[in-house]
């Protein structure tokens, strides 16, 4: 690949809903411009970009792929990202790096949740719009029927550029309405044809583009506006600013797997869509907090940032890089801003899907990967330059796991291949919960761990299984009680003797508060310790079904001892005693956690939320409107009824619902409940 500069490269990440053709459309560019050699398809399990191995089995991209074409004296470094809501990183990380968002539509289904957040994260994120709408060459595809969707769901800013033109719910050609050239399409070539007078609104939709290019431009405005029709190079320029400012999102459409109309797609994305250069306002910030203005200049102080991370266990970690400024070289020296650590730079790589091109120097704008480097995913590298560049923000991981070897030993093995993943996705996160013994694995949905699962074998040795969480309950008491417990042994020699009488009570409060009020040395000082002692080491397992105690008062009132026979042991054993007895009289409850759950749902699904959250025991604090037609809903939820909650979720909603969940507090289990957890815990402990 020859070398380009910033004002010859494009980046742009190709989004959308799950199944809308995203990699197809990859597939066509790449093999219409020559970048591959042949036209794969997600089907066959041959496409550049899907090569994961749980790609091909899934037949969907569940990770972030990078793959360039030249076109026109330029490069242009596709970025296909998942669509699949599990795999929403590779969405974030893709949108990162890219200068332009091109949203894939179905000309079936029409505009999708998936499409709506591609949409709304570039628009977030200041990058440029364009749509294709795809799949034209099924039978039930209806563009104008999309059309309509897309101009009532992202406003006046669309603007169609190619329109196809339909005889008997078939395309029949497609027409340029910049050039107003129109061309049939056989085995994928394009044959020009005569314009068709026919179809009335063709006038009607150059008039809008007309329109549209005025508002860019003062001077344009005033032609348009004295009845002139713009020239080409006017047109040309007034869709390449307002592309590039957002005020204009265009749409292309054709037929990704019959190559119909992809060659007017790369000519858009070669004349209207913004350069690495022209891509202005990444803004870092200093050591101080302060921003600073980074400018896309091969010429200027290095600064990059790591947008990608792979973990492979034989070539090792591949980061994959995006050059704002500067020109990075094989075997210089940065600075990793994040860590404070010095970076060498290893050999510069160019990829397209796996396959590896070796690159002598990386300029502003450009996009490579770099093997075996230290820095995380978000990391800044510096040379010359002291800033640091926002992270991409992530969706949070909500769906949780324990994950467990199949053979015994493999714990570490599971651990180790656990933590390498965790370096290349951000929507993972792995506990060890020291009170339950589990180690618990959260991520996106179900499908984001069964590819965890399926990573830890192939990638790593680990064959693990995956079940629910232990939910982790806690023990309390509702009453007074005064007991005593007494310990005495006698077996030649020294024996073993400790008595006390110690007032239980509830408070309000976690950990054991204990207190003495014991007279006339009825119980002698140097053995209190010993009763706190054993106190505390009681009520780490409670008496009904073994879970932690809390709310606990214990008062030492009265007791005796025996001058030879009385040793600390002696009395923290007594301690056990007066506990069990104790906490047996005193209405013993158990208590399960309390989260606090804030859920965002389209207005039209929060009667059905409201239902779901009281079958789940939910309290409901309050709902408030939000942006675009949602509404937010506040409840108090268990714990135990949380488990699949992010799959109704996604379901209920289509995917366009989210949702924070945090631990909030302990709330007595009601008794109907109660019987089963502890029968569970008790067979499990293996207790009758």
């Amino acid at each position: 690949m020859k070398q380009y500069t910033s004002n010859q490269i494009k980046n742009v990440a190709v989004a959308g809903h799950g199944g809308s053709g995203k990699t197809t459309l990859v597939e066509a560019l790449l093999f219409k411009t020559g970048a591959s050699d042949r036209l794969g398809t997600v089907a066959d399990g041959n496409t550049v970009c899907d090569y994961d191995p749980e790609e091909i089995k899934r037949k969907a991209s569940i990770s972030l792929a990078v793959a360039p074409y030249e076109y026109r004296n330029m490069k242009i470094n596709l970025l296909d990202c998942p669509g699949l809501f599990d795999f929403s990183t590779g969405l974030y990380e893709g949108v990162q790096a890219a200068g332009s968002v091109l949203i894939t539509i179905s000309g079936k289904s029409g505009v999708t949740v998936g499409a709506k957040k591609a949409y709304k994260l570039a628009k977030k994120k200041g990058k440029s719009r364009v749509i294709f709408v795809s799949k034209l060459d099924r039978e039930s595809a209806d563009f104008y029927k999309v059309l309509e969707q897309l101009k009532a769901t992202f406003g006046p800013s669309v603007c169609p550029l190619v329109v196809p033109i339909m005889e008997d719910k078939k395309v029949v050609c497609y027409v340029d309405l910049i050039h107003m050239k129109a061309y049939r399409y056989e085995g994928g070539k394009a044959l020009e044809v005569p314009v068709p007078q026919t179809d009335h609104r063709i006038d009607g939709l150059i008039a809008a583009i007309s329109e549209a290019v005025a508002e860019t431009d003062e001077e344009l405005f005033e032609k348009f506006f004295s009845g002139e029709q713009f020239t080409h190079e006017e047109l040309a320029k007034g869709l390449h600013e307002g592309i590039k400012s957002g005020s204009l999102t265009p749409v292309f459409c054709g037929s990704a797997q019959t190559l119909e109309a992809i060659d007017l797609l790369l000519d858009g994305i070669a004349d209207f869509l913004p350069t690495a250069e022209e891509m202005t306002g990444t803004v870092g910030s200093d050591a101080d907090g302060e921003p600073v203005d980074i400018v896309c200049n091969a010429e200027g102080p290095l600064v990059a940032q790591v947008f990608k991370t792979v973990a492979d266990p034989f070539i090792g970690k591949l980061s994959y890089i995006k050059v704002i400024s500067g020109t990075m070289t094989s075997g210089m020296e940065a600075v990793n801003m994040t860590s404070g650590q010095n970076e060498k730079i290893g050999k510069l790589i160019y990829m397209r899907g796996k396959k590896q091109e070796e690159a002598a120097k990386v300029v502003a704008g450009d996009i490579a990967a770099v093997a075996k480097m230290n820095a995380a995913t978000g990391d800044t590298l510096c040379a010359g330059a002291s800033v640091i560049l926002e992270r991409a923000k992530y969706d949070a991981p909500c769906y949780s796991m324990a994950i467990m070897p199949k053979a015994k030993g493999d714990e570490s093995k599971v651990a180790q291949g656990v933590l390498r993943l965790l370096e290349e996705d951000a929507s993972l996160a792995f506990v060890n919960n020291a009170e339950t013994h589990q180690q618990v694995i959260t991520g996106l949905g179900e499908q984001h761990l069964d590819v965890v699962a399926a990573k830890l074998k192939s990638k790593f040795g680990a064959d693990v299984v995956m079940e629910p969480p232990i939910v982790a309950y806690r023990e309390t008491i509702q009453k007074k009680v005064k007991v005593q417990g007494k310990h005495k042994k006698q077996s030649g020699g020294h024996g073993q003797y400790g008595d006390v009488w110690i007032e239980f009570e509830p408070y309000e409060g976690e950990d054991l508060l204990f207190d003495q009020k014991v007279v006339g040395g009825a119980v002698p000082k140097n053995f209190f310790p010993a009763v706190e002692k054993g106190l505390r080491e009681s009520i780490a397992h409670g008496i009904l079904a073994g879970y932690p105690v809390v709310g606990l008062k214990a008062t030492l009132m009265d007791g005796s001892y025996h001058p030879v026979d009385s040793s600390e042991m002696a009395f923290k054993t007594a301690a056990s005693i007066a506990y069990k007895a104790g906490l047996q009289q005193a209405s013993p409850v158990l208590l399960e956690p309390i989260g606090h759950l804030t859920v965002t749902v389209p207005d039209s699904n929060t009667g059905d939320m409201m239902g779901e959250l009281n079958k789940r025991r939910g309290r409901v604090l309050g709902m408030s409107p939000d942006e675009d037609g949602t509404s937010v809903i506040e409840a108090d939820v268990p714990m135990s009824e949380m488990h699949d909650f992010a799959t109704l979720v996604r379901q209920m909603t289509q995917g366009s619902g989210t949702f924070s969940f945090a631990f909030e507090r302990y709330e007595q289990l009601p008794n109907q409940l109660a019987a089963d957890v502890i029968a569970r815990a008790r067979a499990v402990s293996g207790e009758e």
